[in-house]
């Protein structure tokens, strides 16, 4: 049966207040968490220690999204420090596949992640390997950004690589992510909805995940 998972992004959460966020957010399905080097993208975020204590923080899977220049060199130390799912970027890596084997070897979910300006035919090679496909919705290294509208199209272009290779990788997207176009994202294919600033400056946090999330079911009997 297939599933919608909202994955909050931390990114967007008080960090002096860490775990009282996550607590916050235990309703959804993942926690998504940006590491960011301030190369790959202009910003610094999360190393391997705070993902250390995010995972003693909660229960749910921690999605974790390697948004820097040397994915080869660092992606074990994720792994490390209990990633359930690693994704990488396509833009950055060196040797694609053996990230990907890596990360199956250390029996968790491997991801590959593309910027908007970067083609879905880039993925050609990995669609076959790889557990989630990331497709970032905005350009990566802030939160808060708006939804660029093309994402809709390589996410159409995405549907159909994956029917030709006969896969079914779970299709994530990241960035402008809300209760407001989660239906029409799942019914372009993706199953899971990074949200940040749509959960976390939300009032009632749980109630807006599951707004996102019934959003989201809506989309799944209206696939494109």
């Amino acid at each position: 049966m297939e599933q919608v998972r909202v994955a909050p992004s931390i990114l967007s959460a008080d960090f002096l207040r860490l775990g009282a966020d996550l607590e916050s957010v235990r309703t959804a399905d993942w926690i998504h968490y940006d590491v960011m080097d301030g190369h790959f993208v202009p910003n610094v975020s999360f190393g391997p220690d705070i993902l250390k204590a995010t995972k003693r923080g909660t229960d749910l899977p921690v999605d974790v999204h390697l948004m820097v220049t040397n994915p080869d060199e660092c992606f074990q130390s994720y792994l490390d420090a209990g990633a359930d799912v690693l994704t990488f970027h396509f833009e950055a890596a060196t040797h694609h596949h053996r990230i990907i084997d890596g990360i199956h070897k250390a029996g968790r979910l491997a991801g590959v992640s593309i910027n908007p300006g970067t083609p879905v035919q880039a993925l050609d090679a990995l669609v076959d390997y790889a557990d989630v496909i990331l497709v970032m919705s905005v350009n990566p290294g802030f939160g808060g950004q708006k939804f660029i509208e093309g994402t809709y199209r390589k996410l159409q272009q995405l549907q159909v690589m994956c029917q030709e290779h006969d896969v079914h990788p779970i299709i994530e997207v990241d960035g402008g992510v809300s209760a407001t176009n989660a239906e029409a994202l799942v019914r372009a294919g993706v199953r899971a909805l990074v949200a940040g600033s749509a959960v976390f400056k939300a009032e009632d946090r749980a109630a807006a995940i599951t707004q996102i999330r019934e959003a989201g079911k809506l989309g799944l009997g209206k696939r494109a």
